[in-house]
């Protein structure tokens, strides 16, 4: 399969990469690569399916959500929040359906919060957004195209490089083995938690 990896060069992007490449040929796109995508600039997903043709499926692992204080946020910082990892990746998946293959797949990625967080409630409202709009969007989908929502916690490496506890995370390793099997899977409107 051709696979588009936005996010190639993040933490989870490159393992995605690298999981991804053992048996299908990946297209990797991000903010500072050769193929430039920007979530928070719809015109570079435009150009991204304009370049990259015939696709059997799109991952999105760019996506990330600042974490605000519920008391001093702005109405412009939630909205700004929003508009990357929520609004992006809708608009992602939007034009993805118009350019995939028959059959073919999205992944986006959300997060999950084990117990509520000291400036989570944006990252929440996104990340719940996220599963409502996969969950419906799998029952509009033409042509068997499939959708689904990777939902990772924290990430060992990422705490790791904050010089904080790695105990309760995930090895990035296990978590792109999720967006391996929402691609080569049959799942339809999923979450999945690595």
């Amino acid at each position: 399969m051709k696979v588009l990896v936005i996010g190639a060069t993040g933490t989870i992007g490159s393992a995605v990469v690298s999981a991804l490449n053992a048996s299908h040929q990946v297209v990797g796109a991000s903010r500072s690569g050769q193929l430039r995508v920007d979530l928070d600039d719809p015109s570079t997903l435009d150009a991204v399916f304009d370049t990259v043709r015939d696709l059997d499926a799109v991952v999105c692992c760019a996506a990330n959500g600042p974490l605000v204080s519920l008391e001093s946020a702005t109405d412009q910082e939630m909205a700004t929040g929003m508009r990357g990892k929520l609004l992006g990746q809708v608009a992602l998946a939007r034009r993805a359906v118009r350019h995939l293959r028959p059959g073919g797949s999205i992944a986006l990625t959300g997060g999950t919060f084990t117990a509520p967080l000291p400036g989570g409630s944006l990252g929440a409202l996104i990340n719940t957004g996220l599963e409502g709009f996969v969950r419906n969007a799998a029952s509009e989908l033409p042509r068997d195209l499939r959708i689904n929502l990777i939902s990772p916690g924290w990430i060992k490496e990422t705490l790791r490089s904050m010089g904080a506890d790695d105990t309760g995370g995930t090895p990035v390793a296990e978590v792109a083995q999720a967006y391996v099997t929402a691609v080569e899977g049959i799942a339809q409107g999923q979450t999945f938690r690595p």
